[in-house]
């Protein structure tokens, strides 16, 4: 499935960053940003995402902070007070 058709069946563009322990100094915190497609508000892609981590990485995760928004959605209508023309 392509991006478009993903926005069409109400993907948004959803922005983890996740703040993860560095496996060589314990006690520093380093931040990752993550950005894809998904499906709020269950985030499967990043559920996936981030099993992969805890299962494959040294680094233990601190947290997590997701935001997202639609990319596609209804045009926004407003009435215009003047009308200019310009020669």
């Amino acid at each position: 499935m392509d991006d478009f058709e993903k926005q069409m069946r109400d993907y948004r563009l959803t922005t983890a960053h996740i703040y993860y322990y560095r496996p060589d100094f314990k006690t520093l915190l380093q931040e990752y940003i993550w950005q894809e497609l998904d499906l709020a508000p269950k985030y499967p892609i990043l559920r996936k995402f981030l099993d992969f981590w805890e299962a494959n990485l040294d680094g233990k995760l601190h947290s997590v902070r997701v935001a997202s928004v639609e990319l596609i959605k209804p045009s926004d209508y407003r009435q215009v007070d003047a009308l200019l023309t310009l020669n």
